[in-house]
């Protein structure tokens, strides 16, 4: 089975429909780690954003929460498992972000995520392209009823308690102190200022209270003061 290799950490309910769970993940030896969000819809389906390598273990939790109906890969970035996700959930639907199937051609993807696109009843979640940066073309997420934004590399938030070595890589990419958008992002990746300001602005007319990212620790509460001031940069 998939991952017994992996370092898994524990299913995390964040609210009624809303959880969480994560593993170990090393960049350049370093742990960044990596989650995946899982929404439980009103039919009681689930959708897996951003998945991980699915174990015996997670999948018996995950049966028992629902069943698996949307498979997500949220940016060109965030598609290393779910080809794997796919072989376990073969009557799952695989939506991918923009680009994405033309990078991975192994895969037959369900569809495009558009700002159109429904998963489950209308509602349930909203997700929209976060535009001006193509070369991650990450899709946002927002559960309405637990008033949760979820984020993949569009923001980070590492700890303080770093190495010196670790802390030094991080104030390299402009990652270090809290909550940041990668330097890499906004210098490198972003082509479009005025799509991204849009985008950012779009971000901060949902309702949200609670942000889940990717990499690194979860903001549970004041998360949208907090992406408003890391999100000057796209706002500016």
């Amino acid at each position: 089975m998939t991952g017994k290799s992996v370092q898994y950490f524990e299913l995390v309910q964040l609210d009624k429909n809303i959880w969480t769970v994560g593993i170990s993940h090393k960049f350049v030896g370093m742990e960044f780690g990596t989650r995946m969000s899982i929404v439980r819809f009103g039919t009681g389906e689930l959708l897996l954003h951003s998945p991980v390598p699915i174990n015996d273990t997670l999948r018996d939790e995950l049966n028992s929460l629902g069943e698996v109906k949307f498979i997500v890969a949220p940016n060109k970035f965030h598609h290393l498992y779910v080809k794997d996700c796919k072989g376990i959930y073969p009557e799952a639907e695989l939506w991918g972000a923009h680009g994405l199937a033309e990078k991975r051609k192994d895969l037959t993807f369900e569809g495009v995520i558009t700002d159109k696109t429904n998963f489950g009843p209308k509602g349930e979640v909203q997700n929209f392209l976060f535009s001006g940066m193509p070369t991650v073309n990450e899709i946002v997420f927002y559960h309405p009823e637990s008033k949760t934004l979820i984020l993949t590399d569009l923001l980070f938030n590492f700890p303080k308690d770093l190495s010196l070595g670790f802390k030094l890589f991080l104030r390299l990419f402009g990652l270090y102190g809290g909550p940041k958008v990668s330097k890499l992002e906004y210098y490198v990746f972003l082509k479009d200022r005025e799509k991204a300001r849009e985008s950012a602005r779009k971000v901060l007319s949902l309702d949200f209270d609670r942000v889940v990212l990717a990499h690194r620790d979860i903001i549970p509460t004041d998360g949208k003061e907090i992406v408003r001031k890391a999100f000057e940069c796209f706002l500016v």
